[in-house]
């Protein structure tokens, strides 16, 4: 019974030098830096975040400060447009990607068109609530943009900047040397936007108008004349194509049996041909 005690306990004793040696061995002195080695990477992430929070307050900032007459000009015509308050606008407009642009658009020589959009764009959320995967949901929610125009589908509404000379935009000449327009094409549908856009207030406008430079006539000249008529085809077609992009076309059914019945022979076909 003796030795059978000190079997068991000698394996007892083994047992706990073993478990010993699991827990203050080499596999401890692994585990240990490797969670100190998470931790330490969520701190650095953690402060990325802020140094990049802090970097775009500084560029918002900057570009705060740059805003001048040019600028609130811009603001006030996309504000009234799109149903923003001017605050909105600009605090968009500051932390847009593409604000270059605009300072682009004033230079002497500069782009000819400076184009905002405003329409639904996916938004990725952070859904850590409901789901323990940390997957994001894109919501759908309306943003006003800087845009070449090229690069993303048009669904909304389009504002529009175009320059009429060369010459540098000032506070002092931005009303004469640009003109603000604006394109609805809710739902992507761009043929019926620009048929409004143009019947509604480019014709309009263009047959109301008293001043057309050299042309002292005005609009009792033949090539005045000439041009609004084309304005006018042209947004016939633009009509005609977009009702039967829609499928407005409406084909009515034929009796063929009437104009086949007494056709008895070949020469009766080539006679009706």
């Amino acid at each position: 019974t003796e030795s059978k005690y000190h079997r068991h306990g000698g394996n007892l004793k083994t047992r706990s030098t073993e478990l010993g040696s699991a827990v203050t061995g080499s596999s401890l002195t692994t585990v240990l830096p490797a969670s100190t080695t998470v931790k330490k990477s969520i701190v650095l992430s953690s402060e990325s975040r802020k140094e990049l929070a802090k970097q775009a307050k500084a560029t918002k900032e900057e570009r705060r400060a740059q805003i001048d007459g040019r600028h609130r000009y811009l603001i006030s015509r996309l504000a009234d447009g799109i149903d923003l308050s001017e605050q909105q606008v600009e605090e968009t407009i500051i932390s847009d990607d593409k604000f270059q642009l605009i300072e682009q658009f004033f230079a002497p020589s500069g782009l000819k068109k400076l184009l905002f959009f405003y329409q639904d764009v996916l938004q990725q959320k952070l859904n850590t609530s409901s789901r323990s995967d940390g997957s994001t949901n894109s919501l759908p929610q309306k943003k006003l943009f800087i845009t070449m125009g090229s690069t993303e589908d048009f669904t909304g509404t389009c504002a529009f900047f175009l320059r009429t000379s060369d010459e540098v935009i000032t506070a002092s000449n931005i009303s004469q040397e640009v003109n603000f327009g604006m394109l609805d094409c809710t739902n992507g549908n761009i043929l019926q936007g620009l048929e409004f856009f143009l019947s509604q207030i480019m014709i309009p406008a263009l047959k109301s108008q008293q001043n057309w430079g050299a042309v002292k006539e005005g609009l009792k000249n033949s090539q005045i004349q000439e041009f609004l008529y084309s304005v006018d085809k042209f947004v016939a077609t633009l009509s005609s194509s977009r009702q039967n992009i829609e499928d407005k076309i409406q084909l009515t059914e034929v009796d063929v049996d009437i104009y086949v019945r007494n056709l008895r022979n070949p020469s009766d076909y080539i006679t009706a041909g």
